[in-house]
């Protein structure tokens, strides 16, 4: 049993690790207009065509594969049931790019959905539905409040205030999407990471930063939270 439960802990870890290089978040937003918060619920973005089957194997990397993926793989691979909202790690990933062209900062968090729920409902002590498009507004302001208090960006040592576009759901994973305001050429990103904190003490986040092409990868555990990358 115990080689059973370890041998899928490992095969996902892995994954979330894994070396694959990802289109930028530019490529992403240029296939995804993110005009309204109704789109973001109701129009599949490249992530989600990827997960259906529309997009060639390679085209999105592990470096940020929505939860879902690690969640059907790890399933399908040791033969767990399927359709079951099971992952056996808790973790969340944040890939922050600098966009040297706009001067900005692109932030795509992604966290497994009823995770967020249960996150979002013990914070807020309210009713959590990301799904339902009739508490979509809801949902927003505290998506917008979650994130705000527990992702936390400086560049070269001045904080970079991160504006909510909003979230979009892909099966089990929630992806939330966050951009600066214009900023100078970075050489070095202090991140403070804490999604999920408030839920379980086993979390772990996994941050991703790029500028100029180069990423640079960490993973902080509960309770640590920084990570600072020089470039």
């Amino acid at each position: 049993m115990g080689a059973f439960i370890y041998k899928p802990l490992l095969y996902c870890y892995t994954l979330f690790l894994g070396q694959l290089i990802l289109p930028g978040h530019a490529e992403l937003k240029s296939n995804v207009k993110l005009t309204s918060h109704a789109e973001l619920v109701s129009a599949p973005h490249m992530l989600s065509k990827r997960h259906t089957g529309a997009l060639p194997w390679g085209h999105l990397s592990t470096t940020h594969l929505s939860a879902d993926y690690l969640s059907v793989r790890c399933r399908n691979k040791f033969g767990m049931t399927k359709g079951i909202g099971f992952h056996p790690i808790h973790v969340s990933t944040s890939n922050i790019e600098y966009n040297a062209k706009d001067n900005k900062f692109e932030v795509i968090c992604t966290l497994f959905t009823d995770d967020f729920e249960a996150a979002l409902a013990k914070q807020y002590h309210a009713k959590t539905d990301l799904n339902k498009q009739e508490m979509h507004a809801a949902m927003d302001a505290l998506v917008k409040q979650y994130i705000a208090a527990n992702l936390y960006l400086k560049s070269d040592d001045k904080t970079v205030n991160l504006n909510y576009l909003g979230f979009e759901i892909n099966r089990e994973a929630t992806d939330v999407y966050l951009e600066s305001d214009k900023i100078p050429p970075v050489k070095k990103v202090d991140v403070d990471a804490s999604l999920l904190y408030n839920l379980f003490d086993d979390e772990i986040n996994i941050v991703h930063v790029i500028v100029n092409g180069i990423r640079k990868s960490e993973k902080v555990n509960y309770p640590d939270k920084r990570v600072e990358q020089v470039f």
